[in-house]
């Protein structure tokens, strides 16, 4: 059976435990109070397959705190991750400024792939759910985009989160198919 490691990192008060909850079905959390360190949710999601051979998969999603205190905890929570999300508030603009820190240190210095990080621009309820104005540059404007308020459309979110855990779930399985071919040649 296939684990990934998913990371869910971002600026405080972003929304990352809130979203982390929704997505992995966990208990709500009414009151805002802020990740100390990490905090690890394992899941299971039947409609996730390793290229379609029935074979389940499972998923721990760690919900990084986004307070630079933790930054000399990064290199342990990155180890070993199979995928990235950036997490921000786009309402507020220092957070679109601390996306491309985020993505130096978990995404590009980790070595992964693009395709292995998507950015979840998550709009608070009651905040409105401006999709059109947000613009990105590069690197970032090259990496999937997805909004989110689960006030609106919360059904949205998890559709385009199974997809993305789908992806990586994929590209692991592709990894391990090559290692076990190059074994045999």
């Amino acid at each position: 059976m296939l684990k990934a490691k998913i990371l869910f990192v971002g600026p405080c008060e972003s929304g990352k435990t809130v979203l982390a909850n929704f997505l992995t079905e966990s208990s709500d959390i009414t009151e805002y109070s802020p990740t100390q360190g990490v905090r690890i949710l394992e899941f299971e999601n039947p409609d996730v397959t390793s290229n379609n051979k029935g074979t389940g998969c499972e998923f721990e999603l760690w919900d990084c705190g986004g307070d630079p205190k933790f930054e000399s905890c990064w290199p342990a929570l990155m180890k070993d991750a199979h995928g990235v999300v950036i997490v921000f508030n786009a309402d507020i603009p220092s957070h679109r400024k601390e996306m491309e820190m985020w993505y130096s240190c978990f995404v590009q210095q980790q070595s992964l792939q693009d395709t292995q990080c998507m950015l979840i621009a998550h709009h608070k309820p009651g905040s409105g759910d401006d999709k059109g104005s947000l613009s990105l540059s590069p690197p970032l404007n090259k990496l999937k985009l997805v909004h989110s308020n689960l006030e609106d459309d919360p059904e949205e979110i998890r559709m385009e989160f199974l997809k993305y855990l789908k992806s990586i779930i994929n590209s692991m399985s592709e990894s391990r198919d090559r290692e076990e071919m190059s074994i045999m040649t």
